[in-house]
């Protein structure tokens, strides 16, 4: 269906909501490394623990390692300094969406490779600092996935 690309993930209950959100969705979780923990660690398996099997979860060494194996048709990068809104793009199956770190975003030259129309942002109160990581992921996820009317995978 969809793909979920987390870069450098540094807090260990994020990933674990994302492993429960893609293995309900249908979406395939990406994790580039460095992770900020042991994906054996308690707080992932207690976030992930009943969807972990149910999840299609790979890990990469490299952001580049994970491009140039899936060779994704699409990608979007969402980032608070994107400058189109989440909802906007006509999403479609196979889709890629790139989130940064916690405490630093995506990396400017990364955001920098992702073409300029297809680097989002999900719209929030101006003196606000960003949403959790997991939160941003279900935002544009469930967008997706509402504008394929929740069709499930085949």
């Amino acid at each position: 269906m969809f793909h979920v690309i987390l870069y450098q993930p540094e807090i260990p209950p994020n990933t674990g909501n994302a492993i429960r959100l893609c293995a309900n969705s249908g979406a395939t979780l990406h994790l580039i490394e460095p992770l900020g923990f042991s994906i054996d660690e308690k707080a992932v398996r207690r976030a992930g623990m009943d969807y972990a099997e149910l999840a299609d979860v790979k890990t990469w060494k490299s952001l580049h390692d994970c491009f140039l194996q899936m060779r994704f048709e699409r990608y979007f990068a969402i980032s608070t300094r994107g400058t189109v809104r989440h909802d906007q793009p006509g999403y479609r199956a196979g889709d890629a969406f790139l989130f940064g770190q916690e405490t630093r975003g995506l990396p400017q030259e990364v955001l920098d490779a992702c073409p300029a129309d297809r680097r989002l942002r999900i719209p929030m109160q101006a003196s606000n600092r960003s949403l959790n990581l997991s939160n941003a992921v279900a935002v544009v996820v469930y967008e997706a996935w509402r504008q394929l009317d929740f069709a499930t995978r085949p």
